[in-house]
């Protein structure tokens, strides 16, 4: 028996040896081949706690990767399944289903995946959603946009990142998107266009681990930015935890916790919720994933619980020990935490700081050295550098992220009027 690992991204975030170190299984890991070049990462070395490694040129595709696990597991027999990425959550619920082994299933990835099926759960939950509807043709987004009124955003409907999300304010907007090809296809994703009404409000977001079925951590935080609105917006992008006796804390969380009965959550997960709060007092689930949240959300949770959750997922998913309670019992926070994001801009980068020099810092991060060229952000998560601060209450960690924020401006020596790429990064 053995526990097959599916990696796409940075194998450098997922060290599965390690968090895997008192498994007696072995371990047969299958990374995306253009990750790996893209990162630069070596493969690593069958050996120690790895029983055989392989790139798949064809790993995204899905055929490729699918077929040659079913043929590793003639030979390896998995007994688990292991995979972090959202894209790979379906694949790698379908081969626990053709295999019949324990953990999220294909049906349920999709339910986190698709967000017309998703809508579709939490409307038979009683959750309210924001008015929507599949779009398959220009009429159906004309039409839409006549019935509901605009603004309107569209997407596609298994999208990550914000990636291919437009808002579309007029009806110009409207026809530009429809007259624009390549638009049309990056919102249209792998399973078409999803178009939604626009919600105003506040927008937070709640992460956090599900063990047995119950939330056995988690926290809500309030985005101080639009992330659909990645593309035009340049500046820092702050997103903080609430205090514990905040109104909306208690609010947010319960609403959330219905969200995750109302879909078919997995035994086992982490998530990543965004909900609206509305001028008019309302809450509106925009969407929820059964993985991880983007930027530096796990190291905010591990700054706050003092746990890793990618890990304990993993461990979980694999019924080995993790430092959470069990049973319906929740862990809460010792201290608040919060990170200020920047996303790439256009240009050369001259100068940026490799260290953040405060104290109350817990994670900072960086993509981009000096000598590289930038394209601007492709997604909502694609940034330059991030920071995470602590704090003991909102207000503490909101300023500490503002002081982090001007330092690393002040630092930054970016050349927006450079000509040409030295160094392409796409």
């Amino acid at each position: 028996m053995s526990i097959l690992i599916l990696n796409r991204g940075p194998l450098a975030r997922r060290p599965y040896a390690e968090w895997l170190r008192d498994t007696p299984l072995p371990l047969v890991l299958l990374a995306s081949a253009a990750s790996l070049k893209k990162t630069g990462e070596p493969l690593p070395e069958p050996g120690g706690s790895y029983v055989h490694t392989e790139s798949v040129a064809g790993y995204e595709e899905g055929t490729e990767l699918y077929e040659r696990a079913l043929e590793l597991h003639q030979k390896y027999r998995f007994r688990y399944v292991v995979a972090s990425q959202e894209r790979d959550l379906e694949l790698a619920g379908r081969l626990r289903d053709t295999l019949g082994l324990p953990g999220q299933s294909e049906d349920s990835a999709r339910a986190f995946r698709d967000k017309l099926v998703m809508k579709r759960h939490a409307v038979r939950g009683g959750i309210p959603v924001a008015p929507h509807r599949s779009v398959d043709e220009p009429g159906q987004l004309r039409d839409f946009a006549t019935e509901q009124g605009l603004p309107v955003v569209v997407k596609p409907r298994d999208s990550a990142g914000s990636v291919g999300v437009r808002v579309l304010r007029t009806q110009d907007d409207v026809e530009g998107f429809i007259a624009d090809p390549l638009a049309w296809k990056l919102s249209s994703g792998q399973r078409g266009v999803i178009a939604e009404g626009f919600v105003e409000g506040t927008m937070y977001h709640v992460d956090g681990i599900v063990l047995d079925g119950h939330v056995a951590a988690a926290w809500p935080s309030v985005y101080h930015f639009r992330p659909a609105e990645f593309a035009v917006d340049s500046g820092p992008c702050v997103d903080v935890a609430l205090d514990h006796d905040d109104p909306m804390n208690k609010r947010v969380m319960d609403f959330t916790e219905d969200v995750i009965h109302a879909l078919p959550t997995p035994r086992h997960t982490t998530f990543h919720a965004e909900v609206f709060h509305t001028p008019d007092d309302r809450l509106v689930l925009c969407e929820i994933a059964s993985r991880n949240g983007g930027g530096l959300i796990s190291v905010v949770l591990r700054t706050m619980f003092g746990v890793h959750l990618p890990e304990a997922w993993v461990r979980a998913d694999c019924e080995l020990p993790v430092p959470l309670p069990r049973g319906g019992e929740r862990l809460r926070p010792g201290r608040l935490a919060g990170e200020v994001v920047f996303l790439k801009r256009r240009g050369l980068v001259r100068a940026i700081p490799d260290r953040a020099p405060f104290g109350w810092v817990t994670g900072y991060e960086t993509s981009l050295r000096p000598g590289m060229w930038s394209p601007g952000p492709k997604a909502s998560g694609d940034f330059m550098a991030a920071i995470v601060a602590h704090g003991d209450s909102r207000a503490q960690v909101e300023e500490r992220l503002r002081r982090a924020s001007d330092w690393f401006l002040d630092a930054l020596d970016l050349d927006a009027a450079a000509d040409g790429p030295e160094r392409s990064l796409r």
